[in-house]
């Protein structure tokens, strides 16, 4: 019986629906051991992220000559937030696990010769993700410096604990994400499931979605950080376009070449 279940892939690597359900199961529960392994790791290095975390807001309080500080609004907060940037760290540090979880299960869509192509995937992704992470990371003191502009002089901003990590969180994981989606594009066209035809023909799409999240992710008044943040996403939307084309070219002349032959 053992191995019939090993067998319910096809020798093109497709599989039933119940196998696919199986697998994302296996694969979150992976996920969820390694990030749980990098939150303890980042439990002992809660007090260092923590200062990394409020130092755009001390500086725009020294910028701006105002008092701005997190506010700690319940008796559990501070254990809440401990745990809360715990996690955060863990999904920063285990974002190689993650990915490549991300990637064994697109794999299975793939021939047995493609699926070396996994590796290039998780080599790419890494970076994009950790580029993203540093982008948001120098969006961040901007959007924190502009919007403590608005409070009136005089006033003390304390700033919700828990609010303020979320905002930042939802920052740079958005950020990672949005970076790494264009290898998903491609990862997608080499399993067979999109077309390069139908990449292309979006791109007046994917440019507004990149301008508008860059809009909405950085709340500053100048467009020029808006443009800074738009413009990577775009080129690495059109170079996975470019790997697709590339791709779907070869795979019409192996097709060709064999219907010409039979």
């Amino acid at each position: 019986m053992a191995g019939s279940t090993k067998t319910a892939r096809s020798s093109e690597g497709r599989m039933p629906l119940r196998e696919h359900l199986l697998e994302i199961r296996k694969r979150l529960f992976l996920v969820s051991c390694g990030l749980v392994v990098g939150a303890i790791g980042g439990w002992f290095l809660y007090e260092p992220l923590l200062s990394a975390l409020q130092a755009p807001l001390e500086a725009a309080a020294a910028a701006q000559n105002k008092v701005i500080n997190l506010n700690y609004s319940g008796m559990a907060t501070a254990l809440d937030m401990k745990i809360k940037v715990s996690l955060f760290l863990g999904v920063l540090v285990t974002c190689p696990w993650w990915l490549y979880q991300l990637w064994a299960f697109i794999t299975p869509g793939l021939t047995r010769k493609e699926r070396r192509y996994a590796v290039g995937f998780l080599g790419a992704s890494v970076p994009l993700f950790l580029g993203g992470v540093a982008l948001a990371w120098w969006v961040l003191p901007h959007a924190v410096d502009i919007l403590a502009a608005f409070v009136p002089e005089g006033a003390t901003n304390l700033t919700d604990a828990q609010g303020y990590l979320s905002f930042v969180m939802r920052l740079v994981l958005a950020f990672g994400l949005a970076f790494v989606l264009p290898v998903v594009l491609v990862a997608l066209n080499f399993a067979g499931l999109v077309r390069s035809t139908a990449l292309l023909a979006g791109w007046r799409w994917a440019v507004l979605i990149a301008f508008v999240f860059a809009a909405v992710m950085t709340p500053t008044p100048d467009a020029l950080t808006m443009i800074f943040v738009a413009l990577p996403i775009c080129v690495l939307y059109f170079g996975a376009v470019g790997i697709a084309i590339l791709r779907d070219r070869s795979t019409d002349k192996r097709r060709a070449a064999a219907l010409s032959g039979a």
